[in-house]
């Protein structure tokens, strides 16, 4: 669920996965009434009949004070609300072990990045205090990453904690299914013609020798075996995930930095990982950890592609067995027509080049829509990665097939 504007999509999704007040109501109709009233928030009920009280009234204290105007008169479409966490951090803290207590936890990581974005409240987050009373997510580690920084010493701990936590979380997620799809296709690209009996690819081999079929003894005769390279013995492939850390892109840096270090894990695959701004980090020797990773980059800044891709450009050894991941909303602020020259030369010479707009479950970002059509011109489209589809995305690289590019129309 994105982002909502107002209290409306919230107390939307809390009802729909099952938050239930203490006032008593029942039935369709007063349920539906008892929504519009969390909703409406006014003091006289706004029209609807439905007084609130008990843990329905704390649900509309929470709600008011993010989504009301803070003055005490009519807040946004025409709420009567007093609003307001306070600037202190007791106040704020005593706000989120409320919604904790009456959303579920997907309502919950909304609220904080709407309170976050809506009351200015980035910097109680520096407040060790406060990060342990948060709900950790994805949002949350790219605001503590901006925020890296300006962190003092005594809540740097406390943030990393909170960091490794959802990293961590991620990984269990994402990993054993990105492991098995990148090695069944690392396997499919080795192929040999006289395989050991453990290296046989049997669906393969059954159908290239049916015509071989042998009636009276009900089996099939092979004349070729086809078999699955042993990729486990030594490197495969290259890869290099080229990482736009601009302050848009906090989710998709995130995600960049897991599978890293998960495909860093895979003997068979050399993974070089760079972020850039105007500057270019090469953060490879901090794969093992994906939290030293994080905190190695800068959100925000500026962009200049041309000179990431210049430094990925350089350490290509081996270009028919290399995947350039780029990952960026393509808002150049180098050489434009130098950077489409360099991804046509690393695509002439073998490269398989892949520009993922974002990796994040946001969907499309804003982005240039200029530069990925050039981009698309060179046979390198650019599109919307979620972190579930990634998989598939590199073994298609790695495979030499077309990409699985999603359909957004």
């Amino acid at each position: 669920m994105t982002a909502p504007v107002d209290a409306t999509d919230v107390v939307t999704e809390a009802g729909a996965t099952g938050v239930t007040g203490a006032s008593g109501v029942t039935g369709a109709t007063d349920e539906r009434l008892r929504r519009w009233r969390l909703v409406l928030g006014g003091d006289e009920a706004d029209g609807t009949g439905c007084a609130l009280s008990g843990q329905d009234a704390a649900m509309d204290g929470a709600l008011g004070a993010l989504y009301g105007d803070g003055k005490g008169g009519k807040g946004q479409a025409g709420r009567d609300r007093s609003a307001g966490l306070g600037a202190s951090a007791p106040s704020v803290a005593r706000w989120l072990g409320d919604i904790r207590t009456y959303f579920p936890s997907s309502v919950v990581q909304v609220m904080q990045r709407d309170a976050i974005d809506r009351l200015g409240l980035a910097a109680l987050l520096l407040e060790p205090e406060m990060l342990e009373a948060v709900e950790a997510d994805v949002h949350l580690v790219g605001t503590l990453l901006s925020l890296n920084k300006a962190m003092p010493e005594t809540t740097k701990e406390t943030a990393r904690a909170v960091v490794r936590k959802v990293v961590e979380d991620l990984e269990k997620r994402l990993a054993t299914r990105t492991r098995a799809t990148l090695t069944g296709a690392l396997d499919r690209s080795a192929r040999i013609s006289r395989p050991r009996h453990h290296d046989i690819d049997w669906n393969r081999t059954i159908a290239a020798n049916l015509k071989h079929y042998v009636p009276e003894y009900r089996t099939i005769v092979p004349e070729r075996l086809i078999g699955y390279g042993r990729a486990s013995q030594s490197v495969k492939k290259e890869v290099i995930l080229c990482i736009d850390q601009s302050g848009s892109m906090a989710a998709s840096v995130v995600y960049a930095s897991v599978f890293g270090a998960v495909l860093a894990s895979m003997r068979s695959i050399a993974t070089r990982l760079v972020v850039f701004d105007t500057a270019v980090v090469d953060l490879t020797d901090q794969l093992d950890d994906p939290v030293d990773v994080l905190f190695g980059t800068q959100l925000g800044g500026g962009t200049d592609i041309n000179r990431a891709l210049a430094y990925c450009q350089s350490q290509i050894t081996r270009p028919a067995d290399t995947v350039v991941v780029l990952i960026s909303d393509l808002y150049e602020g180098g050489i434009r027509n130098e950077m489409l020259k360099r991804v046509a030369a690393m695509k002439a010479s073998g490269v398989q080049f892949v520009t993922l707009l974002a990796l994040s479950d946001e969907g499309a970002p804003a982005y240039d829509r200029e530069h990925a059509a050039a981009l698309a011109a060179l046979d390198a489209p650019a599109f919307a990665c979620t972190p579930d589809l990634f998989p598939e995305v590199m073994a298609a690289a790695i495979e030499k097939r077309p990409l699985p590019v999603p359909d957004t129309r």
